[in-house]
């Protein structure tokens, strides 16, 4: 799996493929099913790359120059058109409770223009009540024009609050995008827009512009009645071109006996960062670790169904891609689910669980893990965790990861997320490894602490064959 071979795994690419067909070959061997509803082993989901044709920006029959005056980044675009004749400032270009740019403001069949941020109060964003911005700063513009959107807004021109002008760099990669899955919440079309030159925007806002930024710029609340709707006329006309791609989750079924149409979920992410600037990034702990120790379960849990002492619940060994990009594979399959979420009793994650974390400085720092998770969605998780722990491995569980002001936000960093929003019961098990050789490329095989990577595993296998046979499925009983 992290071998040179593979080439990184990164998703979209053939060393991913050439993964994707290992794992599918070891599931085979262990004799796991495929899902009745797919073509095989593979779960395929479509990938995307786009690149700009063209792009045209009139302001008062103006025609405004690409990288200089604006442009217009294909990630968020898509090939349509607008005119007006109405535009209208709405600062932040934010909708929510506790802040409303949008408050006695019509927009409707008309062109808004707002700043990139968000505004803060002594030291604190409104939006959030705390240090930490919200999704208006990320991921921040997308969400701005879904909300200028629904307000009825037909475009839009976005003034990047710290983007004076463009670096040749910056407009270049504006043109085309790396490869990107849109889920079903993108499927319908975005409002389009440009992104404005300081110098373009001054143009656009008149005078006030240079003060209405240093407010800006240090989050103070602007009043946007202050500047009246002005007419303008507008004409966006942007062309791009499409190419698909298809990354996949590998699945494999082992069937359960009277309990067979419940499921028990064991999951790894087997994609990690490629291959750049001639260096592999190998990903042998992330999540080569957690990739393997699914194939060694599914052995495992074949092995003792062909003893006659098989798991009463069916088990879903499933390793997903995309999750390096942002948890793609597992969105995609939560959102097309191949078995019903409502019969899948729990999610056992694994993502790197064969090393040690290099800030951990108790004594138990060959002996641990972290587990997230155990006190959401079912009051059952950590007893019969614990229990499994007890009974079989005795390693040291650290639940600080699951502390709400944690900042590394790690409940939301992996593939059980995706099951978690869905009201699936989860744990994920991980080793902290965040410093050391975290997403580089000398992340590799030959610093596996192979004693404690068997143990962890034989750990999330016995707590997966505790759940597996317990008369009913975990209970779902905790927000």
């Amino acid at each position: 799996i992290a071998g040179d071979e593979m080439e990184g795994r990164e998703t979209g690419t053939e060393g991913q493929r050439k993964a994707a067909t290992y794992i599918e070959a070891q599931f085979k061997a262990l004799g796991l099913k495929s899902a009745e509803s797919l073509n095989g082993y593979q779960q395929q989901f479509p990938l995307y790359q786009d690149s700009l044709i063209s792009s045209e920006l009139k302001v008062s029959d103006v025609l405004l120059e690409y990288g200089k005056d604006y442009i217009t980044p294909a990630s968020s675009n898509e090939t349509g058109t607008f005119k007006g004749k109405k535009i209208v400032f709405v600062g932040y270009g934010i909708d929510d409770s506790s802040y409303n740019d949008y408050a006695g403001i019509d927009v409707k069949d008309k062109i808004v223009v707002f700043f990139t941020g968000e505004p803060r109060k002594d030291g604190e964003y409104i939006t959030t009540g705390t240090k930490r911005a919200g999704k208006w700063t990320y991921p921040g513009t997308s969400e701005k024009l879904a909300v200028a959107k629904l307000h009825g807004a037909i475009g839009a021109l976005v003034i990047g609050t710290t983007m004076e002008t463009f670096s040749p760099k910056t407009t270049e990669n504006s043109r085309k995008t790396n490869i990107i899955f849109k889920s079903i919440a993108s499927e319908e079309k975005p409002l389009d827009y440009a992104l404005l030159s300081h110098a373009f925007a001054k143009r656009l806002i008149g005078n006030q512009f240079d003060s209405l930024l240093k407010k800006i710029v240090t989050g103070e609340q602007v009043t946007v009645n202050n500047f009246p709707v002005k007419d303008s006329k507008i004409s966006f006309d942007y062309k791009e071109y499409r190419t698909t791609t298809n990354a996949s989750n590998v699945i494999g079924v082992l069937e359960g006996s009277d309990k067979k149409d419940e499921f028990v979920f064991l999951t790894a992410h087997y994609d990690h960062l490629g291959k750049h600037d001639g260096k592999i990034f190998y990903g042998a702990d992330d999540d080569g670790s957690g990739t393997v120790a699914v194939i060694e379960m599914a052995e495992a849990f074949a092995r003792a169904k062909a003893e006659g002492k098989g798991p009463r619940r069916s088990i879903v060994f499933m390793t997903v891609s995309g999750e390096e990009k942002g948890l793609w594979g597992s969105e995609f399959y939560s959102d097309h689910p191949v078995f019903p979420l409502d019969k899948t009793t729990v999610d056992l994650n694994t993502d790197m669980v064969g090393r040690i974390d290099t800030e951990r400085k108790t004594g138990d720092s060959l002996n641990y893990v972290y587990v997230i998770g155990h006190d959401k969605l079912s009051s059952e998780l950590a007893l019969i965790n614990e229990g499994a722990n007890q009974k079989y491995t005795n390693l040291v569980f650290d639940y600080k990861f699951d502390d709400p002001k944690d900042p590394n936000r790690i409940y939301y960093r992996s593939d059980h997320y995706n099951f978690a929003r869905k009201g699936v019961p989860i744990l994920f098990f991980y080793d902290g490894m965040l410093l050391s050789d975290y997403h580089k490329s000398t992340d590799t095989v030959d610093k596996i602490y192979w004693d404690l990577y068997q143990k962890r595993v034989q750990m999330i296998f016995h707590t997966a064959w505790e759940m597996a046979n317990m008369d009913n499925m975990l209970k779902r009983d905790l927000p």
